[in-house]
């Protein structure tokens, strides 16, 4: 296994095949957790970045919890895996996709990244900005998800992307990437989700302990109160 090899404090500019993803994690679950190993697995990961958003521009900010207790229930999932989770947008100061993408190469321009989404994500994608020059800026890996898979392939973003499509073991083979590269991951699917959390229990971020929580990118203390 790919995780194998993973040490919290390895070099963080040493030369590595990492995913990233992108979520609002309210909270972040099993599922996140299981996904995220299934796709290091399938492409051969070195690790794997959970990068909690401050804010979605496409979800409501209603029930939105705040930004600590989101990163606390990320860490919390993802101990003792080959996975950070990292609040690093809120340093970067970006809001889109697209310049957090760019700003994360700038960072660490060592590492090979591997943009990691959901099928449902896909079904939407069309609707990010500068949707065509995320393509451009990493490969692509889809993760199934149930319910959404006829929807996302019948996108407009996967009508685009579908010259480029590529079985797993091709986008991460040679030295070099060739964007845009997409690749459809398919899996038992995982049902859980974090609305239906949030529906179970609504005051769970009030719950959540966020003390000495500190960013695994940043090194930078993350304190309750701050978005």
């Amino acid at each position: 296994m790919a995780g194998a090899r993973f040490r919290s404090g390895a070099p963080l500019n040493g030369p590595s095949l990492t995913g990233l993803l992108g979520g609002s994690f309210n909270p972040a679950h099993g599922g996140h957790r299981r996904i995220t190993l299934f796709a290091i697995n399938a492409l051969g990961l070195d690790e794997v970045w959970w990068l909690v958003s401050p804010g979605n521009v496409l979800k409501p900010a209603k029930g939105m919890a705040p930004l600590p207790a989101r990163l606390a229930s990320a860490q919390a999932q993802s101990r003792r895996a080959p996975i950070r989770a990292t609040a690093i947008e809120r340093e970067l100061g970006t809001r889109f996709t697209i310049d957090t993408l760019r700003a994360i190469k700038r960072r660490y321009p060592k590492r090979r990244f591997i943009w990691l989404m959901g099928a449902d994500n896909l079904a939407q994608f069309h609707r990010w900005k500068n949707w065509r020059q995320i393509a451009r800026e990493m490969p692509i890996a889809v993760i199934a998800r149930p319910g959404y898979d006829a929807d996302a392939l019948a996108s407009p973003a996967m009508v685009w992307l579908r010259r480029w499509r590529q079985r797993p073991g091709q986008m991460v083979s040679g030295a070099k990437q060739v964007t845009p590269a997409l690749t459809i991951l398919r899996f038992d699917p995982d049902t859980r989700s974090a609305s239906a959390i949030r529906a179970a229990d609504p005051d769970w971020s009030a719950r959540i302990g966020t003390a000495s929580l500190r960013d695994p990118l940043t090194h930078r203390a993350i304190k309750r109160g701050k978005s």
